[in-house]
Order: C-alpha cells, then structure tokens, then sequence
C-alpha cells in the first residue's frame, strides 16, 4: 500500500510540474530545464525571462496551503545552492539576474505561483 502511496505522489509531482511548466511557457518564458540536478540538490524547473533565470520549485498537495508547508528551511537552503552552481555555468556568473518562484498547485490542479519567494 505504501508503495502505491509512493508511485502516485510520484505521478502527482510530475503532473504538477507539467502543468507549471506550460503555465509559464504560456506567459513567454522559456523551459530550459527540468528537474536540473547539481552536488547540492535538484531544481524542478528552471525556465528564462529574456536575461533574468527564474528557479520554480513546485510543491503539489491538497491545498495551497498544505503544499506550501513542504517547503522548509532546509530544502530553500539547497535549492539556492543548486542555483548557485547553475548560476555558475552562465555568462555573468553569480551576477546574473535571478528569483526564486514556488508554485503550489492543489488536488484540484490549480496553480498559484509565488513570484519572488526566497526574497523575504
């Protein structure tokens, strides 16, 4: 049974990822990649807004509010720290224009985006 749990958090995450990836190809920006993996940790999307990369984290639960509870402190510390070493690859280095945005996305598949995040 909890294996079952398992596979279906797993296709739900995705699913989730899918979705905020056509949102923000939608709204112009460019994917240019998914589920980017460093020494630090993974980034689910990492999509461009003409110069500026944007880091999307995508939390995915019954509600907004319980997905965005997934989120903790530890987690928020390696996500910049995987985006530090993609930063790393890109023409102005660390100087690059950058956010972080999560996107919540609820059982009901709405999407609420949460531009700017790690800014606080």
């Amino acid at each position: 049974m909890r294996q079952i749990r398992g596979k279906m958090a797993h296709h739900a995450g995705q699913a989730a990822e899918g979705a905020v990836e056509r949102l923000y190809e939608r709204g112009g920006r460019q994917i240019a990649a998914r589920r980017w993996r460093g020494h630090a940790g993974e980034i689910d999307l990492i999509a461009r807004d003409g110069a500026e990369v944007i880091f999307i984290e995508v939390k995915q639960s019954a509600t907004h509010a319980q997905a965005a509870e997934h989120l903790g402190p530890r987690q928020r510390a390696r996500i910049c720290s995987a985006a530090a070493e993609f930063l790393a690859g890109e023409p102005l280095g660390q100087l690059t224009e950058a956010r972080f945005d999560v996107a919540l996305v609820d059982g009901q598949g709405r999407i609420e985006i949460l531009e700017n995040a790690f800014a606080a």
